[in-house]
């Protein structure tokens, strides 16, 4: 609750004092213009080509992603009762709103109000590049501390996630008798074993954030996001259509991802097709399971 009331704390106060130093809405457009006109324009690059019809469903297909990821998933899993959730929902989407409209003011801000243009990986640095011009060192320090809880809020409960489903879901699954002390000591090794190959994929330079980012959106939600929709209005949905799913879905987004983009389809985000996919092959594996044991009958 405190990391996610400082994620909104922060990003609103960084976009209004933004605002507020350029001295509103319209002068922040202007001032966009002015760097380049074309940035103004939501259909079009910023080398003035309309988006095509793969860049626009790219663009929506994130929306996608939220139904299959687990650290988002696993809070309303937890939630006290179902009668809490239109709560939880207003709470969500009123977050989100908020969340997304303050982070794209506050990059537009960056192209007025810095000296020097971000190029390269430094443009994912705006909101910290932001924080000396705008504010005194103290609140700046409290805004920087917002990033850590935003990294935190996510990477804690992959690692819980990642911890419960090797101990919990898979080893016990095997062993049903096993000791509560060596499910802790295999939660805890699956933390460390994760942490460290997180850590070696972060200290590879050429890597950015939002391209690690839009991979793993991608990847959890193909794998789980048609397998929670298709489960919620389908109960009775079978083993092996869960698993094929899934399995589809992830290995999709893979192989989609590392072929070479040549153009034409595949410039599409991997998330659309991995989604379609998993979608598709749920549902053929599930009648055919259900032919299989009518013919049975």
């Amino acid at each position: 609750l405190i990391q996610g009331l400082l994620m909104a704390l922060a990003l609103s106060y960084v976009a209004l004092a933004s605002l507020y130093l350029l001295g509103g809405l319209d002068t922040l457009f202007t001032s966009m213009q002015m760097v380049n006109f074309e940035l103004t324009d939501p259909f079009t690059g910023s080398d003035g080509q309309a988006l095509g019809f793969i860049a626009i469903v790219s663009l929506l297909g994130w929306g996608l992603g939220y139904f299959g990821q687990p650290h988002i998933l696993i809070r309303f899993m937890a939630i006290e009762s179902a009668a809490s959730m239109p709560a939880a929902r207003r709470i969500a989407l009123g977050w989100t709103a908020i969340g997304l409209s303050a982070a794209l003011v506050i990059g537009f801000s960056g192209l007025a109000v810095l000296q020097q243009p971000l190029i390269g990986a430094d443009t994912e640095k705006v909101f910290i590049e932001l924080l000396p011009v705008l504010m005194h060192p103290l609140p700046a320090g409290i805004c920087l501390a917002a990033i850590l809880a935003a990294i935190m809020s996510t990477a804690d409960s992959q690692l819980l996630v990642a911890s419960s489903a090797l101990s919990e879901d898979i080893y016990k699954s095997f062993k049903a008798d096993v000791h509560e002390k060596t499910l802790v000591r295999l939660g805890r090794s699956a933390v460390v074993i994760l942490t460290v190959a997180a850590s070696a994929v972060a200290l590879q330079p050429e890597n950015r954030v939002l391209e690690l980012v839009a991979y793993a959106w991608a990847g959890f939600g193909a794998a789980f996001g048609p397998l929670i929709l298709v489960s919620l209005y389908w109960p009775r949905l079978s083993f092996h259509a869960a698993v094929g799913g899934m399995l589809a879905g992830g290995l999709t987004v893979i192989v989609w991802k590392n072929t070479p983009a040549s153009g034409g389809l595949f410039e599409l985000y991997e998330l659309v097709p991995g989604f379609i996919i998993s979608l598709v092959v749920i549902v053929l594996v599930e009648f055919m399971m259900k032919t299989m044991t009518d013919k049975k009958v």
